[in-house]
């Protein structure tokens, strides 16, 4: 890395470059992307000034330091849509279903997290985990407390990451030690968004956990949160199980169905990200499509809990935006390459495709579309910010030892697809910078 007196910092790094334009119609579709067998990227300040072939490297660069990433892959570091903050060290708890995870075991760690200085401590650990699967970006629940979400947006803040959270609201069926109110649920995320949203690289998610455990009141007050802040993306969960869709049937006897909830309290629009979305009905998915709200598929805590099969041929094909996410905790893998591999199966049980250059768009580009943020992240355009990693097809024996044969960028991405995890990220940089276990 090369400091520049009068451009700035400068890094200057070397691989074969990929990166998305559009999600590909199909196995086929060389249009979609961009493939650099021996490309350059020059970072300054956080963002791409210049992406090329190596043999085209302004002169003014030629001759200066520059990490040398070759053979790998270098792509535009994965975006985790969905994930739990309070929820590391509950990853891999046994148990049946969603309601019984919750209660035995998530509801009970999350308690820990009205502590600020345990939130601190596991606020460093939760972007180390992200950085090392390399994860650059996430929109992340945080637990009921106000200071769970300010401790991992001052966390990011201090590592330049970008990053989406807030508290989530719960004002009923949940310990009384993990609930709010209507009211300060409302205060506590208003008071996040003047602290910190546009602040970095920062955003402030308004959050009521699902339907089940937030009263008309409650559910209310979120729906104005996101009248007065139409600039925060929505989270929050829908129609991932079969007793939780009961639950909430009951909770809101006036409503048509679960998506009806949020839509009459002005929570189902072109900023909600609505985790799993397994079992909808036509209308549901007609009135996302409507809307513009995004499914989340997370395949490894829907085989994890039980939950079902997340059908994205037919989620995509009525018009829905779509992503894909770990889930921490109830997932079962930080990796987004480990989601990937699990969403292949999933969709393969159901007679569908996950083509692997379809995958690698989803967790990069499209995940990017569906958080608003296309134009900042995702991609490796110049002008974009300078969130990369670097890849290693043959990280480990088995993955060498498949590569031998391999013929194919498809067939590559395939292979960390299928056989990559956290051992297959050499380097994670963040606005332009090396981070995490570069």
């Amino acid at each position: 890395m090369a400091s520049g007196t009068q451009g700035g910092t400068i890094t200057i790094v070397r691989g074969r470059l990929l990166w998305f334009h559009h999600e590909p119609l199909g196995a086929d579709d060389e249009a979609s992307f961009i493939l650099i067998e021996d490309g350059g990227l020059v970072c300054r300040n956080g963002r791409i000034a210049w992406v090329g072939d190596w043999s085209d490297l302004p002169a003014d660069h030629r001759g200066a330091d520059y990490a040398d990433h070759r053979p790998h892959l270098i792509v535009p570091g994965f975006i985790d849509p969905h994930i739990h903050f309070p929820q590391g060290q509950v990853v891999a708890s046994y148990a049946g279903s969603l309601l019984e995870w919750l209660n035995t075991y998530t509801f009970i760690e999350e308690q820990r997290y009205g502590d600020p200085r345990f939130a601190a401590t596991m606020a460093k650990r939760f972007c180390d985990m992200l950085l090392a699967h390399g994860t650059t970006t996430c929109v992340a629940f945080g637990s009921v407390h106000k200071g769970s979400a300010t401790a991992l947006l001052a966390e990011a803040a201090t590592r330049n990451m970008r990053l989406v959270t807030g508290k989530v609201m719960m004002d009923r069926n949940a310990p009384e030690a993990l609930t709010d109110t209507a009211q300060s649920g409302y205060d506590d995320t208003k008071a996040l968004i003047a602290d910190w949203h546009g602040e970095a690289r920062l955003e402030v998610a308004i959050s009521p956990r699902f339907a089940l455990t937030s009263t008309d009141a409650q559910m209310e007050a979120a729906g104005a949160l996101a009248r007065e802040h139409p600039e925060c993306l929505i989270q929050t969960h829908l129609s991932e199980n079969h007793s939780e869709i009961e639950a909430v049937e009951a909770l809101f006897p006036d409503a048509a169905d679960y998506t009806d909830v949020y839509e009459r309290f002005g929570l189902l629009t072109g900023k909600s990200l609505m985790g799993h979305c397994i079992h909808l009905s036509a209308r549901e998915i007609g009135r996302m499509a409507e809307t513009g709200a995004v499914a989340v598929f997370c395949p490894t805590s829907n085989l994890f809990l039980g939950s079902g099969l997340f059908d994205l041929d037919r989620i995509k094909g009525d018009g829905v935006r779509h992503a894909i996410a770990t889930d921490i905790g109830g997932g079962t893998s930080w990796s987004l390459l480990k989601t990937l591999d699990e969403g292949y199966k999933v969709l393969n049980l159901q007679g569908h495709r996950y083509h692997p250059m379809r995958a690698f768009w989803q967790a990069t580009l499209g995940n990017a579309e569906a958080i608003g943020m296309a134009d900042r992240i995702g991609t490796l355009d110049a002008g974009t910010e300078a969130d990369f990693i670097v890849l290693d097809a043959r990280a480990t024996e088995a993955m060498a030892l498949r590569m031998e044969t391999v013929e194919t960028l498809a067939e590559e991405l395939f292979v960390l697809q299928t056989l990559g995890d956290d051992r297959a990220v050499t380097a994670a940089y963040v606005a332009g910078r090396p981070a995490g276990r570069d």
